[in-house]
């Protein structure tokens, strides 16, 4: 009945979103003489404001036109690889008329993104995708809104999700022959899973596995986010958060768990900021100040667009990685396309290099909390494991921003070029200034956040518009080096990747940590 009311709502402040929009255009026309009165370009902000707050926000494009490789422009084609009843296998595709960028584009590495399925689109990662894009082949899982899915299409599990990643990833092998997986916050788990499953049925797994924090282990440095799915029982869930679609909606009768809700606990963890943002907003279109305006309807036209999951799915993904932790516990079970359930094992993968990025002040993906999949991969050689910490980043700034282009972009393309075939050097854009300290690791203390709340929640409730600038400071550095526990024997990336990393600059902070099993507690 919620959802119901809820669209009712929205349906009737439709049109007077829509008046405003036209009013705030009609007071700050030049050509009205209105406009000319002290007060227009206040009633003009005023109704602009209006129209943001009340107008329906739909998906947004990932919109990559082109891209530099080398100082040479590259054109983007988006276009669909595979369609799945709940999700899109979309790839980038890049032209180039030049013969030597062309040949160099189609020597790198394939690279498979896995973007959450937790409320946001996977327009999220759209600054992920663009830098990738200068040194991969890249292409991305864009997950549907379920109550765009009609129910003809059938239920939508956990396990299916699992089984999406791996259909993508033998995809990507099949065309390229090899692949590489990034998954950022959420699909950490059913990424890890899929690979698991892979290894131990023998398949060839991805040349390399990065996780950007995600909830590994739950049960560890829980945040806030974590606690609600840890203090609410399974039935408070099931009883409180899921309704079924509206009859206006192709997905009509679909149990969802509905974006409206997931957009409103985002709000609610810190309305002041989100009231300050609109505020500022409004005395920038006061002043004028086009760009500062233009960032606030950017921003808030990809944090306001939201989804709805399908029950099952999310219903499943609070018992398994958040109540009942049965990644680490051992404990899970995953039904395959063909019916046959087999038991999750992560130490099973041998042949897949791993890497885990954690953001320091990361308050979705608490401390540790990815770095738990380091204990879980033990088969991995501890020469094939990495662990980075990227000291004044928070959960956005791992994948998106400033932080994410100079310091976790330089250290992810030469952990995926020391593991490709024929690697070749990363564009220019690549080579950033990276102060790197290798040390060794004590026992990992790992867990993730939940997946009740997706990436953008609190990166949005850290810097909503205003505080952007302030979030692309570097912080100083304060990188050593020390002796790590077990010498590093990964391949010598190339002499362009070796110079970018040595070159060491001020107001950047990494710490790289190479991983040994064998030190462990």
């Amino acid at each position: 009945m919620l959802y119901q009311i809820f669209e009712t709502q929205r349906s009737i402040m439709e049109p007077f979103s829509d008046l405003a929009q036209a009013a705030a255009k009609l007071y700050s026309n030049p050509l009205n003489p209105m406009a000319q009165t002290p007060l227009a370009q206040r009633v003009s902000a005023g109704y602009a404001l209006m129209h943001r707050l009340g107008k329906d926000y739909v998906k947004p494009e990932f919109g990559i036109r082109t891209v530099k490789v080398n100082k040479t422009d590259v054109a983007i084609h988006e276009r669909i690889e595979i369609d799945k009843p709940f999700c899109e296998l979309r790839r980038f595709k890049r032209f180039s008329d030049d013969p030597a960028t062309l040949t160099q584009l189609k020597a790198q590495p394939a690279v498979l993104i896995v973007a959450p399925l937790s409320g946001h689109y996977a327009t999220l990662l759209r600054d992920t995708v663009k830098t990738m894009l200068q040194d991969h082949k890249v292409y991305i899982t864009d997950w549907k809104n379920a109550r765009l899915v009609p129910l003809s299409d059938g239920e939508f599990h956990l396990d299916d999700y699992i089984n999406y990643v791996q259909e993508f990833i033998r995809h990507l092998q099949a065309t390229y022959g090899h692949c590489h997986v990034v998954s950022v916050c959420q699909p950490t788990v059913p990424v890890l899973a899929a690979v698991s499953l892979m290894a131990s049925r023998g398949e060839k797994t991805p040349l390399t596995m990065t996780m950007m924090g995600g909830p590994i282990d739950a049960r560890k440095s829980p945040t806030s986010v974590n606690n609600l799915a840890t203090n609410k029982s399974f039935e408070w869930f099931e009883n409180n958060v899921i309704y079924r679609v509206p009859p206006t909606f192709p997905g009509a009768g679909r149990r969802v768990y509905p974006g409206f809700l997931q957009y409103t606990g985002f709000v609610a963890m810190n309305p002041d900021r989100h009231a300050t943002s609109h505020y500022d907003y409004f005395k920038d279109l006061i002043k004028g100040d086009d760009a500062s305006a233009e960032a606030h309807r950017k921003f808030y036209d990809e944090y306001n667009a939201v989804l709805d999951m399908d029950a099952d799915y999310y219903l499943e993904t609070i018992a398994t990685v958040f109540q009942d932790f049965k990644l680490v516990n051992g404990t899970w079970d995953v039904k395959g396309v063909d019916g046959k359930i087999e038991r999750v094992r992560p130490q099973d993968i041998k042949g897949t290099a791993l890497m885990t990025v954690e953001g320091e002040l990361d308050d979705i993906s608490g401390s540790g909390q990815t770095r738990a999949a380091q204990d879980l991969c033990s088969g991995v050689p501890a020469s094939e494991r990495q662990h980075l910490e990227v000291e004044g980043a928070g959960h956005y700034g791992i994948f998106s921003g400033r932080r994410w282009r100079d310091i976790v972009y330089p250290q992810l393309v030469k952990f995926i070029l020391n593991h490709a075939p024929q690697a070749k050097a990363p564009s220019a854009a690549a080579k950033s200034n990276v102060t790197a300290a290798v040390q060794p690791v004590a026992k990992s203390a790992a867990v993730a956040a939940p997946l009740v709340v997706s990436p953008a929640a609190k990166a949005a409730t850290k810097a909503p518009v205003k505080t952007a600038a302030k979030a692309s400071a570097q912080p100083a550095v304060k990188a050593t080096v020390a002796k790590p526990s077990a010498k590093p024997a990964a391949k010598t990336p190339s002499k362009a990747v070796t110079k970018s990393a040595a070159k060491a600059v001020p107001n950047t902070a990494v710490k790289t940590t190479w991983v040994d099993a064998k030190k462990k507690a």
